[in-house]
């Protein structure tokens, strides 16, 4: 597997392209290659996969896991998303800024994000499928949530009506999230 991994504009999150082989049946693309990817400083062990599928202008997010962080290696199966990371780890230089990327099966793109990270996503296809890849188990006492259209973030999703579920729209915003529910940042 053919592994370029760049460095994002938020240390840690990192966007990794593959590439793919195409002939007149298809094309094959290796989605994960431990060795390539530690090669290239890309090295976690991942202990569990999750797939959603989600319709055009599905938002989902933003999330993330106070006790037991999951770093996510993000790639889409078929459609296409806008992918999100945004950095709540107290005492981070970067503390609230965040990161967005298009993710498609076309585009080979994959992206890393650390533990200590807010994630979430929009379909911007009629069904996009999307596998994240974690570095630890979910556990559902320890999901948090943050307001995707948090006016402090300013996340410029590329959807004007996105499709929310209730839990998603009942989240807080940072300004509401007690100090206590956002990760330390280790360096």
């Amino acid at each position: 597997m053919k592994v370029n991994i760049t460095e994002t504009a938020i240390p840690g999150v990192l966007l990794i392209e593959t590439s793919s082989y195409k002939d007149r049946r298809g094309y094959f693309k290796e989605l994960f290659h431990a060795e390539d990817c530690r090669s290239t400083g890309l090295d976690h062990t991942f202990v569990q996969d999750n797939l959603s599928c989600s319709s055009k202008n599905v938002l989902r997010g933003l999330h993330y896991q106070l006790n037991t962080p999951q770093g996510k290696l993000v790639s889409v199966l078929s459609g296409e998303i806008y992918d999100v990371a945004v950095d709540i780890r107290k005492g981070s230089p970067t503390f609230l800024n965040w990161i967005g990327y298009r993710l498609s099966e076309r585009n080979n793109l994959m992206l890393y994000i650390p533990g200590g990270f807010a994630h979430g996503f929009c379909s911007l296809a009629d069904e996009s499928r999307v596998l994240y890849k974690c570095t630890d188990f979910y556990r559902a006492g320890d999901q948090y949530g943050i307001l995707w259209s948090d006016e402090r973030l300013g996340i410029k999703w590329p959807v004007s009506d996105p499709v929310i579920s209730a839990k998603d729209s009942g989240n807080p915003s940072v300004s509401r999230i007690p100090e206590a529910n956002f990760p330390e940042y280790i360096k």
